[in-house]
This record gives structure tokens, C-alpha cells and sequence, in this order.
């Protein structure tokens, strides 16, 4: 069964995304069957693009933003996804508010799945920050990504 991930930040434009483009690109390599998407708790940007300063950043690793539009969260995706990774507290506690009761088990904070989530619980917004803040943004998700699809790996077996 191909397991569905929701990747959540603010405005879906830089974070969420990423996320959304590094882990199909991973998961395809590594062969597992997952359908990826993004969205954001805020629908300001509906529509737009992904921040080309995201682009910039990740399209050198062969990671693809193609296709991808800032959509809000919908009341159907908590009963659509299989998990819901908010990519920092505050999303995190916006989602748990709309949230069902029995969908609230599929939350959790993507960083939760980094070896360095004592140090970065978040996965900081680098929208209003240089371009050194993407670069940031690219290596957590990378590194999160990683320890999170060996994590769908260890209990698909």
C-alpha cells in the first residue's frame, strides 16, 4: 500500500515544497512507493509558484518543482493523508486545531524525524532571510528526509 505524506509549512511557497520535491526524488531512488504532496496553514500565496530562491537551491541536486502551486490545507487532507509533517511548532499547532480528534495521531513535526531535533525542532521560514537561509532549509530537509524514509522503509518490511 503506497503511503500518502503531506508536507505543511506557511504559505507552501518555500519550505513545504522542498520537502515535496526532495522526498519524491528520494523515494523514487530508493524504490518505495509513497505519493507526495505540500500545502500551507495560510492561503496568501494560493496559486504561486515555489520562491524561485528555493528553485535556485535545489534544482542543482536534480530535485523538481515542476508543477507545483501554494495550495492551502483542506478539511478532507486529514482523512486523505496518511501523515501530516508541519515543518515547524507554530503549523504544527495550527494544524492540531483544525485537526479531527481521530486523525490527530498522523501530526507530528517533520524535524522529528532529524538526529538534530533537540537542536532544530524547526525547520526555520527563510522567506524574509537570505539566501543563506535556503541553503539551511535544503540540508534539513535532505538530512530529514533521509532518516525518514528509512524510518517508512523499517516499517513497510
Amino acid at each position: 500500500m503506497t503511503k500518502k505524506l503531506l508536507f505543511v509549512c506557511l504559505g507552501n511557497i518555500c519550505r513545504s515544497p522542498t520537502a515535496q520535491a526532495v522526498m519524491q526524488h528520494k523515494a523514487a531512488a530508493s524504490g518505495l512507493a509513497l505519493e507526495v504532496a505540500s500545502a500551507g496553514t495560510a492561503a496568501s500565496h494560493k496559486g504561486q509558484g515555489p520562491d524561485p530562491r528555493s528553485i535556485r537551491v535545489a534544482s542543482p541536486f536534480g530535485y523538481s518543482f515542476k508543477g507545483f502551486h501554494a495550495k492551502p490545507v483542506k478539511s478532507t487532507d486529514f482523512a486523505s493523508f496518511d501523515i501530516i509533517l508541519a515543518m515547524d511548532r507554530q503549523n504544527l499547532h495550527d494544524l492540531q486545531q483544525r485537526c479531527p480528534a481521530e486523525h490527530q495521531h498522523k501530526l507530528c513535526l517533520f524535524m522529528s524525524h532529524h538526529p538534530a531535533f533537540a537542536q532544530w525542532p524547526d525547520v526555520p521560514d527563510p522567506y524574509y532571510g537570505g539566501n543563506k537561509g535556503f541553503d539551511l532549509v535544503l540540508q534539513l530537509i535532505e538530512e530529514g528526509c533521509d532518516h525518514l524514509l528509512a524510518h517508512l522503509k523499517r516499517t513497510a518490511a
